[in-house]
């Protein structure tokens, strides 16, 4: 059995990782660590846990120091860490020596560049020498990297529907790489759990907010991604949402067209493109919905294309805690420790 152990379990992507891994035949959830809820039952702040664990909520430091001296660590196999961007790079190097792998659900260690993390994040970057050793956990661009990983840094929600819907068209070469816009639409959840007035049932309930258009801490993360594996200079413009739904995330990418194309042949471009990830589903009707991936970890993308504007339309969802948090980061530990990606993960 693989032992695990999750730091930040008390917030939406910590439970919803539990969740999947409770169910994975192979795993075993040994500890998981909380800061505002320890000592608490995890079945009392979720009561879907309710006969399914026993686990208690124990502390950490945000300076690492509990997770430095507690020889039980070095128990571990794996170390989930679902907390806030700026927190896991405190703790991060603490396992490392101690811990067999480590997957960072944060930002902290997804882009290379100090300089833009520090830009974007808007904080120092107290890790930065393990940026270079940490790899990207897209599964479907990036598989032989992941099996070989130490500290896997998981993607973004957004990045995630973004670049699985986009990476095929700039590589097949269909759409013009600089002139790329992208509308997001997510789920509250996305803003994780913590209190904040902004996203209040009041301030959210029937409205729809674009917020932080040209600096989302998200766009290097996508642009470099897209130029590292296309090899392209990529010029795009992202503005995300918040809508009033607890989960998922709607993005449509409109880019123009360089090449005759028809939707029929799209579609086969993609599935054969995505024929060994078992995770993107080429939708067989012409637009994907959030109701199809909700509590899932998959990625549904479909297509449209504008004649008259000679553009064309992708459009992809996912389940910002599912592909885009948890379920992602279970998808990484299947290969790392070289089991089917689907084990834990399909019903």
């Amino acid at each position: 059995m693989i032992r695990a152990a999750i730091w930040g379990a008390s917030g939406y992507s910590g439970a919803e990782l539990l969740r999947f891994l409770l169910r994975h035949p192979l795993v075993k959830v040994e500890r998981v660590f909380a800061q505002t809820t320890v000592g608490k039952k995890v079945a009392e702040l979720y009561p879907i846990f309710n006969g399914r664990t026993e686990l208690v909520f124990e502390p950490w430091e945000p300076d690492g120091s509990v997770t430095a001296s507690d020889p039980r660590v070095e128990e571990l196999d794996v170390a989930f860490l679902a907390l806030p961007s700026g927190e896991a790079m405190r703790v991060v190097p603490h396992l490392i020596p101690r811990v067999k792998k480590v997957i960072d659900l944060s930002g902290d260690f997804r882009l290379k560049e100090v300089s833009l993390y520090e830009q974007y994040y808007r904080r120092k970057h107290t890790a930065e020498e393990l940026l270079t050793v940490a790899v990207y956990g897209l599964p479907e661009l990036n598989r032989e990297e992941i099996r070989k990983a130490k500290i896997i840094a998981n993607p973004g929600c957004y990045p995630t529907g973004v670049l699985l819907a986009l990476v095929p068209a700039l590589k097949l070469g269909i759409v013009d790489p600089e002139e790329i816009v992208v509308n997001s639409l997510s789920g509250v959840s996305g803003a994780g759990r913590s209190a904040a007035i902004e996203m209040s049932f009041v301030e959210v309930n029937e409205n729809v907010r674009a917020y932080k258009i040209g600096f989302h801490q998200h766009i290097p993360e996508i642009i470099n991604t897209l130029e590292a594996v296309t090899g392209l200079r990529v010029r795009l413009t992202f503005i995300p949402h918040l809508v009033p739904l607890n989960r998922g995330i709607y993005t449509t990418i409109a880019a123009s067209l360089t090449a005759e194309i028809n939707e029929e042949g799209l579609r086969e471009m993609y599935r054969n493109f995505y024929a060994s990830s078992p995770f993107v589903r080429i939708s067989q009707r012409r637009i994907p919905e959030i109701k199809d991936v909700l509590g899932t970890n998959y990625c549904d993308i479909g297509f449209a294309i504008d004649h008259q504007a000679g553009r064309l339309v992708i459009i992809s969802v996912i389940d910002n805690l599912g592909k885009g948090a948890a379920g992602q980061a279970v998808q990484n530990m299947n290969i790392m420790f070289g089991i089917p990606e689907g084990e834990g993960l399909i019903a």
